[in-house]
């Protein structure tokens, strides 16, 4: 057996012994505690069986009784803390029959000299109750040990008239042992008590890094620092918070989805949502949730941000601005191109930890938070959509490129929303010009559509026509006379079966001037194959194009 295996079982009794009274539930702390008053209890016991064991090889019954007493109360004490795991309990009468015995003691061998100074052992109580305990009941505790050595002192000259007969040397060796043994039992209490705080510390740390790199893809430096500095914020409850919430969602994603195998989708997704929550830690939003494809932000919350609304926009643009970015990556590794669409609102909210103690999380709820997916869905791909609200708190810094009033699903009035194309100040970016051209088409494409209602397709499988067309945009002839911001779900017609089967969709921006049923469409969704034939066309259109109006 080698030497560590040796202690092996020595350790192992030792880890049971110190672990006696924990509970699941308990902290470090809580453990080290519990572990400390464990160590001082049994280094007491075997100094005691010392002292009961020479007490007797020298005929002092009376005096043995009492180390021998305070063994087997500490065998007790322990054997309840095991069974109720009552550490506070367990540990006042640790305390108490620490402090009390070595006086006892004292007084029954013949006061300091006899005794050599037994009391001594009373400091590891001290020492104890400061570790264990608040520094008040340490004071009280602390003032129990003066009362007992001033009435040791007091009585001293009366308890040395009943000293047994002991020799010089064995009193100089209880005086040996005593300052010894006690100082090495403190000095050893207290190396143990800071290198496990050490351990503890260092183990903390460790978990607030980890925990700094795992909220640290949800929260930017500041509101993570925010949070360290206030972690009440953590506990469960919200507060009413004035707050700029921002909702993205990629245009035609499920249909996207519905073509890519599911490890492709993935790929795509996590590239995309590499790029925009770069733009939003930048910015110091909080990544409130991520629903599917799309994102929730909030902005005021945990952090109090004045410029809010300002730097929310700001974010959008440089969010859209970087779409770029994405489908180039996308275009690299074969996937199809991305739209994504932003609506921004400001409102009275309630933030904070929702749930219960074994699960929370942080979230916003309210009404705002609604308004501001409604907003989003009005939004054809590339725009960034604002609310009353967010314009107020911002409009002289804004370029608003159009306006309208909408009638969102559960409102009662008409809302208006703006289109932003840049913002000014401090943060001065704007939404890059695409300059998309529509061209006449040689001859028109017809197709036949529906109307969607929500996620659901609505009635009707009506015919319909492509007059003009670009890459994202088309001027379609409709037979009936859908309402400005309907989404469309649409098919090719007179073509082969496996083309005529692939839907495209499509959000109709409003009629145009060239006749009553046309209207500029926005396509939110291409297939491969149906984006394949538009190209073939085009390249057959009559005339160059020209610029379509994408105002509200």
């Amino acid at each position: 057996m080698t030497q560590s295996g040796q202690f092996r079982p020595i350790g192992r009794c030792v880890s049971v012994l110190a672990s006696l009274g924990d509970r699941p539930q308990d902290t470090d702390e809580q453990q080290i505690q519990s572990h400390y008053l464990v160590f001082m209890g049994v280094s007491m016991v075997i100094a005691g069986a010392v002292w009961g064991a020479l007490c007797a090889l020298y005929g002092l019954w009376i005096p043995a009784t009492f180390p021998f007493a305070y063994t087997i109360l500490t065998a007790l004490n322990f054997s309840h803390f095991r069974a109720s795991k009552n550490f506070e309990l367990t540990r006042f009468l640790q305390v108490l029959m620490s402090l009390l015995l070595p006086f006892l003691f004292q007084w029954s061998i013949g006061g300091f000299v006899a005794s050599g100074a037994a009391m001594l052992w009373s400091m590891v109580a001290l020492l104890g109750s400061l570790t264990f305990q608040n520094v008040r009941l340490g004071v009280a505790w602390l003032a129990a040990y003066l009362v007992l050595t001033v009435v040791s002192g007091l009585i001293d000259g009366s308890l040395q008239k009943f000293s047994p007969d002991i020799p010089r040397g064995v009193s100089t060796l209880f005086f040996v042992l005593n300052l010894g043994a006690v100082s090495t039992m403190v000095f050893g209490l207290t190396v143990y008590f800071l290198a496990k705080r050490e351990e503890a510390k260092a183990k903390l740390g460790e978990m607030a890094s980890v925990l700094k790199k795992m909220f640290g893809r949800y929260l930017s430096i500041e509101v993570m620092n925010s949070l360290i500095e206030n972690p009440s914020a953590l506990e469960l409850g919200g507060e009413r918070r004035t707050v700029t919430i921002m909702m993205t969602d990629l245009r035609g994603f499920t249909a996207i989805s519905e073509r890519l195998e599911p490890e492709r989708v993935v790929q795509m997704l996590n590239a995309y949502f590499e790029v925009m929550l770069g733009h939003v830690l930048k910015y110091n939003g909080t990544i409130n949730e991520i629903i599917g494809d799309g994102l929730l932000i909030i902005f005021g919350a945990p952090q109090e941000m004045p410029d809010r609304a300002r730097r929310a926009i700001a974010c959008a643009i440089e969010m859209q601005n970087a779409m770029s970015e994405v489908n180039i990556h996308n275009q690299s590794q074969g996937l199809p191109r991305l739209l994504m669409g932003i609506g921004l609102n400001e409102a009275d909210v309630i933030v904070g930890n929702i749930g219960s103690s074994q699960r929370s999380k942080y979230a916003v709820v309210g009404s705002g938070v609604n308004m501001a997916s409604r907003i989003e869905s009005y939004t054809v791909g590339g725009d960034v959509l604002i609310s009353e609200t967010v314009h107020q708190a911002a409009a002289d810094m804004l370029r608003i490129d159009g306006q309208r009033d909408v009638l969102p699903k559960g409102a009662e009035a008409p809302v208006r929303i703006y289109e932003v194309g840049g913002i000014a100040g401090n943060y001065n970016v704007a939404l890059k010009d695409e300059h998309v051209l529509l061209a006449k088409l040689a001859r028109e494409i017809p197709l036949r559509y529906a109307t969607l209602e929500g996620k659901d397709v609505g009635h009707g499988d009506l015919p319909g026509s492509v007059v003009r067309l670009s890459r994202s945009t088309a001027e379609i002839r409709l037979s009936s006379m859908p309402e400005p911001m309907s989404n469309l779900k649409m098919n090719l017609r007179d073509v082969d079966d496996s083309l005529a089967v692939r839907n495209l969709y499509g959000k109709v921006i409003r009629a145009t001037g060239t006749g009553a049923t046309i209207y500029l469409l926005h396509f939110t969704s291409v297939p491969p194959e149906v984006d394949a034939y538009f190209q073939a066309c085009l390249r057959y259109s009559d005339e160059a194009g020209e610029p379509p109006s994408h105002r509200l």
